[in-house]
């Protein structure tokens, strides 16, 4: 890999962005091509840099045939990531779980009785307010939030700020009933209906658990299958 390359590659995981690693197999041409469809881009057929644009958004390896040449895409990309808000027994069920799955974790509660390091060893944890803290956590297409604490005054700030960004997926903790009230609520701030149906409310996979461990599962269920049907292309 030549040496500007290398850096490119260095300085985007810093920077937290993801890049496509794009290998011409028959020389030894190379291409960087970040999120706005280029970054070292010359010379590349059309049809590859689109290939590319949907290759930033899942992991791992691909190739492509254009122009009589095979290429190969390499995604490289920060891990995905959960953020949970509300320090709540499901939270201490859901974390570790999802650590376990490959995620990086940070939890959200201005409560530091509930959101301690007591209680979630080895946790990231913010004792800010959702709104103080989230506009700066670069919430991309690698990202995941969770609302857990039943409290409109932390929950709603963490759910407003997930739809100004772009989220792979919003969960909500709640009954029908107040999962209603809440969109209403979002409602009121100006959040269209297409935006409030990216909420997962209530949230997690109809897996018909109840105890706190349970429902971690069908909250981590339903993130999985949604970051695979994205990097799939489904709606």
């Amino acid at each position: 890999m030549r040496a500007e390359l290398l850096k490119a590659v260095v300085r985007a995981r810093a920077e937290n962005r993801p890049v496509v690693l794009v290998r011409a197999l028959d020389s030894a041409e190379r291409w960087l091509i970040d999120a706005d469809g280029r970054a070292d881009a010359g010379g590349l057929p059309s049809v590859v840099l689109e290939q590319c644009r949907l290759a930033l958004r899942r992991d791992g390896a691909s190739t492509i045939e254009a122009g009589g040449r095979q290429y190969l895409l390499q995604t490289l990309s920060r891990p995905y990531r959960l953020i949970v808000v509300g320090a709540v027994h499901i939270a201490q069920a859901l974390i570790p779980m999802a650590r376990q799955a490959g995620y990086e974790t940070l939890l959200i509660d201005p409560r530091p009785a509930f959101a301690s390091a007591d209680r979630f060893p080895g946790t990231e944890v913010r004792n800010d307010w959702p709104q103080d803290v989230m506009p700066g956590l670069m919430l991309d297409s690698r990202a995941s939030v969770v609302t857990l604490s039943h409290d409109p005054k932390i929950d709603e700030p963490a759910l407003a700020a997930a739809l100004e960004s772009e989220a792979f997926y919003i969960g909500a903790l709640g009954s029908k009933k107040n999962h209603a009230n809440r969109i209403a609520r979002l409602a009121e701030r100006g959040f269209g209906p297409d935006s409030l149906a990216r909420i997962a409310g209530p949230i997690g996979l109809p897996l018909g658990g109840r105890a706190p461990a349970e429902i971690a599962v069908a909250i981590l269920a339903q993130i999985i299958q949604a970051r695979y049907r994205l990097a799939a292309g489904e709606d």
